[in-house]
């Protein structure tokens, strides 16, 4: 195994949650102490951000997101780059590029799904000819929901020796803020389909993630506001199902339908029971169809990015205190058998979380799993860390997996 410096470097470790991320990396207790360092194309913000988590002896890497021979130096001397700096369709290319070129592991947080389709078309078979580990949607998307899909899986093993062939994430409760990072991201996804007709049609194709499937089916889309029998509860779609449910068909995908043959699986949000629920369901499932549409249009993209919180901006460090999620996963298998999973996180989702579930993901690839375990190629959580990434969330992320029915 070759000798690297460093075990993990952080680009864009000046970004919102690159930095929530590196104060994160500051207090693990790893033995031996991990070794790792911060990387991007401005020194002096990279010096803000070791004084602000008080870490002066932190080594920084200069290089640009455009800059190949920079990137190359950078992944010459680590196991594993991790990046936060999106719009990943904007600047995440040529990073992804060079790992997959050299077998350098990697991860990041991208919720893109067309730009992870465009990686995987090409440079999935360089990453394996390398080694190279790509690990893409290592935060809120889509790690509680493809290793909760994992998990349930495992448990319906245990319980009922088959996996389930259908399962329904539903989001029971969720606080937490987005940042303007994360609007970017949306917005240039937006941007891309509006004047795309081939593109809206692959984002729309629940596989996209999955060339050459052949075990499909088709899958739910759950309404704008609809009664939802499998919760008992009113629902509203959930924002992040569009990256999450492609996330976890590509995992089965790479899993070699290790779920079924064809597996089902939809996604929705919980707002209430009654009239109350209904009101609310009618309210936010009609929010959210306005939001959509204004930012597939030129003018609402324009005013949209007026209005939004800029890249750079995001939730307060007590909002991310104070936030956490309940995700429950209701499976049943192909004679009947049912079961309901719980995944709950303990930070505000896209920010107090994501920076620990990207941060001991970093760490288990670069400690725990060899390239003799997983192969390279562009991977998915639940394919590359399974168990082994569960574990560590539990003991240091302030996540918790059950089975509660």
């Amino acid at each position: 195994m070759a000798e690297y410096k460093y075990d993990i470097v952080i680009f864009g470790a000046s970004s919102f949650v690159g930095e929530i991320l590196c104060n994160y990396l500051a207090g693990c207790k790893e033995e031996p102490a991990l070794r790792w360092a911060i990387a991007g194309r401005s020194a002096s913000k990279l010096e803000t951000v070791k004084t602000k988590i008080g870490k002066a002896d932190l080594d920084i890497i200069i290089a640009d997101a455009s800059d190949e021979t920079a990137l190359r130096n950078l992944c010459g001397q680590t196991r594993v780059v991790t990046t936060t700096v999106g719009p990943y369709a904007l600047y995440g290319e040529t990073l992804l590029k060079v790992c997959a070129e050299t077998g350098t592991d990697y991860c990041d947080l991208t919720g893109e799904v067309q730009w992870i389709r465009q990686m995987v078309d090409r440079y999935n078979d360089t990453a394996k000819a390398s080694g190279a580990r790509i690990v893409n949607c290592c935060g809120f998307d889509s790690i509680p929901s493809d290793l909760g899909v994992f998990y349930t899986q495992q448990q319906s093993q245990e319980l009922f020796g088959e996996s389930c062939n259908k399962i329904q994430m539903r989001v029971k409760a969720a606080k937490g803020g987005l940042s303007g990072g994360t609007f970017a991201s949306l917005i240039n996804v937006m941007k891309e389909a509006a004047g795309n007709p081939a593109l809206r049609k692959e984002m729309a194709d629940p596989y996209s993630l999955c060339p050459g499937e052949s075990n499909k089916t088709r899958q739910i889309n759950p309404g704008l506001a609809q009664f939802d029998t499998t919760s008992n509860s009113w629902t509203i779609p959930f924002i992040m199902a569009a990256i999450n449910t492609r996330v976890v068909q590509r995992s089965n995908f790479l899993l070699k339908q290790a779920y079924a043959k064809p597996f089902l699986y939809d996604e929705a949000m919980q707002v209430g029971t009654g009239i109350g629920g209904r009101l609310r369901a009618t309210a936010m499932g009609g929010g959210l169809a306005g939001f959509m549409v204004t930012a597939s249009l030129k003018p609402g993209r324009w005013l949209l990015e007026r209005l939004l919180p800029a890249p750079g901006e995001g939730p307060s460090p007590e909002d991310q205190q104070n936030g956490h999620y309940d995700l429950r996963f209701y499976g049943s298998t192909a004679k009947g058998k049912t079961l309901v999973c719980k995944v709950t996180g303990d930070r505000d989702p896209g920010y107090g979380s994501t920076a620990k579930m990207l941060g001991q993901a970093s760490i288990c690839l670069a400690r725990d799993i060899t390239k003799s375990d997983v192969s390279g190629g562009l991977l998915t959580p639940a394919s590359c860390f399974g168990d082994t990434l569960i574990d560590r969330l539990k003991a240091y992320s302030g996540l918790s997996f059950s089975v509660i029915e």
